[in-house]
Formats: C-alpha cells, structure tokens, sequence
C-alpha cells in the first residue's frame, strides 16, 4: 500500500463566473424607472497552501481531480450573485508547482505560502453596471467566464538541514532511527528504504532536521534504482552525511570505492539554478558498524586516507551507540554557523507584482484558409469580451463590435488587408468564426424614443382611451367619404340615362 508520495498530477477546474441579469426596476406611474440587473458573482479560485502539518502528496494521489465553486447568477433589484466557493489545498513545505511543459511556477518554500494556481472566471455585468448616457436601458447583460481548467504538476524536495546519503543498507535508516525518534523500516535487504524519513535531532541548544535519503547505486544521477526519484531531497539540505558501510560482504566494494560512487552521482546531479552544487556544501563521513570487530579494523585502516582528502570522519555505531553523540553535536555546530551566516544576509527584496496594461493588446494573425485569408485575433481582452458576449442578442453583438472598435481591432483588420465580409477568427484554435463587417454598431444608439420611454419595454399592445376615439372617428369619416362617393356615383349615372333616353 503506497503511503508516501512525493510527485502527482493535478487536474484543476476552477470556477466560472455568473452570468449578469437583464432587469428594468418597475414602479406605479413609472413604466421606465431604469435598469437594476445585478452582477454575476466571480468563480472561486483554487489556492496552494504550504502547511508545516502536511507531509505528503498521498490525498491528491488517490484523488487528483479538484474544482472550485461557480459564481451565482446575477439577479434584479440590483442584487450581485454569490462569489465561488474558493478551495484551499494543503501541500507540504517545498513543493514545487511546474506546468505540464515542466516550467516551474512556484516554490512552496516557506510556511503559509499561498499560490492561485488555477484563477476562476470573473461573473458578467448587469444591465445596471452597463447602462451609460448613451445607452440608458441596456437590453443585455454580460456573461461569466470560464475558470481556469487544466493540469499542474507538484514535485515535493524535502526540506531538511542534513541529509543521510549512502548505498543501499548502509544503514542510514538505523542511525536516523539511533538519533531521532524516527522509526523508519530497517530490514537486512537493499532499497528497504523506498520514501525519505524525516528526524529531529537535539544537539545541546541546536534542533535540527535529518533527512534519510533511500540508497544510491553507480547511474542514480541517470535514472538507475531510485535514482533521480530521490536525488532531489537532496537539494535543500544544508550538510551531507556520507554513511559507509564498513561490514559490507559484497566482492568489490570498500568504504573508499562507495564514497567515490556517491561522489560522482552527486556531482553528476543538477541543482536547480541559485543553489550551492551539492558537492561545495559541507560534507562529513561516518563509517558504520564499527560495533563488528572487522569493520572496525577497516575503518581504522580508511580513516586516514579520508581525512587527507578534507573529510570530517566519525566512527559509529547504530547497535552501540558508539560516536553517535560526536556526530550529532559535530552536525549541531555546521547547522548553527549556516543559520548565523544566513542571519546576517540582507532579507531579499520582496517581489511585489503590479498589473498594468500590455503595450499591445492583441495581434492579428493572417492565415491561409481553403475558401481565402482567415484573419486571427489573438489576445487576453478580444477573448475574453466574446467569452462574456450572448449572441443570441444583438444588441450585446453590437456592444462586443463597440468595444473590439474601441480597441483598435477594425484599424488592425484593415492593415492587415481585410475587407468586408472577410473571415475573422477570434481566439486559438476553433474560437469564434464570423463575417466581418466594419459598419456594425450597437442598436441602442438606433433606438430613438421622448425622454423616459423605451419602445424595447412597452410590451403591451393595447391602445388608448384617446386613441380608439381617434381611430373610431376616422372610421366614421372613411364610411361618410365612402357613401358620399357612391351617392356621386349613382347621380352621375341617372343624369346619363336621361340624357340617353332622350
């Protein structure tokens, strides 16, 4: 059963927008009293928390897909929808946030951090936030946007003040286990160790963090055992403890061969840019299982050869205990100096991001097609404003053509060769196809009606007192014209038979 797990995919929906409410307030003796749609309420958004109690990424392991809550739909009487139901999700300290491209978009290093890793949609206007001078009574609202929806990688490296490296069954388990109260697997078999365990060391007034990193072999820095699962709990770690295993009973191996094995993976090994190569950090040794009275011998024999190459060498044992406290205290005085040196660095600068507009906005982009040129709008706004657009109404057409004329869009379709009628696509992909017609404006400003009427809301048929009078009247004067026509008519022809007959 898999009870660690320090890389998942996560598939993220956030919320969408609510879609903003055609409304017109109506009052006794005020058949036009003005628009009051509310907004639509915004999508909620999914947060990365980094959280100190969370150690693993098992959770989003067994149920890596996430959504976020919509936004109500906006009602009248000027009431907005509910904003989206935002949804935290608890990530251990370190984790790293890449897209699926592999970019990296945040490091989760400190406490209580908080990433938007997947904004939601914003909620459309009412016609109450659209009306203006020239459209007082706005037929149409805006509607809510899509949040975003796709997938982001987490990646956790253990944040750790020293790490236990060292070849399988070295037995760094035993001695994170002999010096904390950490109680890992240790068994007589290679790789028992398949997920870094975290200790807590006390070393007089110093408390810090040993990591034991699962066993290297020769290629881990090229995939091989755990390999590069692994390396990266690594990279965090302030010391290296290299655990040789001086009671080893494989042919070919020695506490000298081991050390240089590591050494070549560990240089071999990447650290993400900024960070001190894992081989310029401190590096101590210590030679287990001195409690055999075989290996002691043979650390006594290797111990001078390490030291002349610059090495810090403890004996120990994890049965006996024996320099486990040296070691211990030796590991206290590196973490202490690191912790004084990076006290009296300058904090760094705090990075604060300000919107502001791009200097372009959108691109046209000319495309051949089968049937001629297809003309591609391609920018954050364009998108967004035909997310919003209903067009099933044409009044909220004209208004999207308004706004895309207001941004420039018509001057760039014309220097980019188009004509009327031409094929304009906005967004990637499939996006939204239709004909472009430069003439194209909103039809409120066609609409012409006396001051505090509008035709669009007289729903109502039905005519007035003084109205049935005026068209009663015209009845009656149509039938007299009618009669006087036909008594004219019928004189004209006696006075033609008498004229006859005689």
């Amino acid at each position: 059963m898999v009870t660690f797990v320090d890389r998942v995919t996560l598939h993220l929906r956030a919320g969408k927008g609510g879609n903003g409410c055609v409304s017109v307030r109506r009052e006794k003796f005020k058949p036009l009293a003005g628009p009051d749609g509310g907004n639509g309420g915004h999508g909620g958004d999914i947060v990365l928390v980094a959280d100190p109690q969370v150690t693993t990424l098992l959770s989003y392991h067994h149920s890596p897909h996430r959504n976020a809550g919509n936004g109500g739909f906006g009602m009248g009487d000027n009431r907005s929808g509910a904003a989206g139901e935002s949804l935290d999700l608890p990530v251990p300290v370190g984790t790293v946030v890449k897209d699926p491209d592999g970019e990296t978009l945040v490091d989760l290093i400190e406490p209580g951090m908080r990433f938007i890793v997947a904004p939601g949609g914003l909620g459309g206007l009412g016609n109450a936030a659209l009306a203006s001078p020239k459209r007082k009574a706005p037929g149409f609202a805006l509607l809510g946007t899509p949040g975003w929806e796709g997938d982001v990688l987490l990646e956790l490296k253990t944040v750790a003040d020293v790490a236990l490296v060292g070849y399988p069954s070295a037995g760094k388990s035993s001695l994170i286990a002999a010096i904390s109260a950490a109680r890992p697997k240790i068994a007589d078999y290679p790789f028992t160790t398949l997920h870094p365990n975290l200790g807590v060391v006390q070393a007089g007034d110093v408390r810090f963090t040993v990591a034991d990193v699962p066993g290297l072999i020769e290629g881990a820095s090229e995939g091989r055992g755990l390999g590069l699962e692994f390396l990266r709990h690594v990279e965090r770690c302030t010391a290296l403890v290299h655990v040789l295993d001086c009671a080893t009973l494989e042919p070919g191996r020695d506490p000298l061969s081991d050390l240089d094995v590591i050494l070549a993976e560990l240089a071999a090994y990447p650290v993400p840019e900024g960070q001190v190569p894992l081989l310029d950090r401190p590096q101590l040794v210590a030679l287990n299982k001195v409690d055999v009275p075989e290996a002691k011998d043979l650390a006594d024999l290797v111990r001078p050869d390490l030291e002349a190459r610059g090495f810090r060498v403890f004996e120990i044992s994890t049965v006996s205990h024996e320099g486990l406290r040296q070691l211990t205290f030796a590991l206290g005085d590196v973490v202490a100096r690191h912790r004084a040196d990076e006290a009296v660095k300058p904090a760094p600068e705090r990075i604060v991001i300000r919107p502001k507009g791009s200097e372009q906005e959108f691109s046209v982009r000319v495309e051949g097609g089968t049937y001629g040129d297809i003309f591609r709008i391609v920018g954050e706004k364009p998108l967004r404003w035909v997310q919003q657009t209903d067009f099933q109404n044409d009044e909220a057409v004209g208004y999207l053509a308004d706004r895309l004329n207001k941004l420039g869009v018509e001057d760039e379709l014309f220097r980019a060769g188009a004509t009327p009628g031409a094929t304009v696509v906005i967004g990637e992909g499939d996006g939204v196809v239709f004909d472009w017609d430069p003439s194209l404006s909103s039809t409120a400003e066609l609409i012409t009606a006396p001051r505090g009427t509008d035709a669009r809301l007289d729903a109502s048929g039905r005519r007035t007192t003084s109205e049935r009078r005026e068209r009663y009247h015209e009845r009656m004067d149509a039938k007299a014209d009618a009669r006087a026509q036909l008594e004219a008519e019928r004189l004209a022809g006696a006075e033609w038979n008498e004229e006859d007959g005689s």
